[in-house]
């Protein structure tokens, strides 16, 4: 397993409901890879640095969590198509390994 760390932002008009969706999906998707979430913070509100599909604000989430590297490429994937995730980053965290 190795460590990696997520950072994705959602409208911030958007429900606590489909947020709570979006989260459930990220964990059934890392959990059906066998790996874990070791730790989700939400960041709140935060002022974007330039306007994306008319936003200038998101609210953001960071997830660290351990997975197989197979897996990464079917969670980017549902990011992708996920229409309440705005904008997404996975990164390799080898110094959380």
């Amino acid at each position: 397993m190795k460590a990696y760390e997520l950072l994705f932002f959602v409208a911030p008009t958007l429900e606590e409901d489909a947020r709570a969706n979006v989260m459930g999906r990220i964990e059934k998707v890392i959990a059906e890879g066998e790996g874990t979430v070791d730790k989700a913070e939400d960041w709140g509100k935060r002022k974007l640095a330039y306007e994306i599909n008319n936003l200038t604000e998101g609210d953001y989430i960071l997830i660290d969590f351990h997975a197989d590297p197979d897996h990464i490429a079917e969670l980017d994937r549902i990011l992708r198509i996920n229409d309440n995730v705005e904008r997404h980053m996975i990164v390799r965290r080898a110094d959380r390994d």
